[in-house]
């Protein structure tokens, strides 16, 4: 079954992004939740969304 992308709700971004974090794809992850925010009326609710699925690269450590 094929979607447009344009016809994607909150609730399936927010899906997906629940799925790549099972897959360990913290990015991925991450990305899909940032779209479902914006899609996301509440700013509070966008906020606890953005807050669930924090940047994987802004908490990188480096080790050598």
């Amino acid at each position: 079954m094929t979607r447009d992308p344009a016809d994607l709700t909150a609730a399936d971004h927010l899906d997906a992004a629940r799925e790549m974090t099972a897959a360990n794809r913290p990015y991925l992850a991450h990305l899909l939740a940032e779209e479902a925010a914006r899609r996301t009326p509440d700013p509070a609710a966008a906020a606890g969304i953005r807050a669930s699925f924090p940047d994987p690269t802004t908490n990188r450590e480096e080790t050598d």
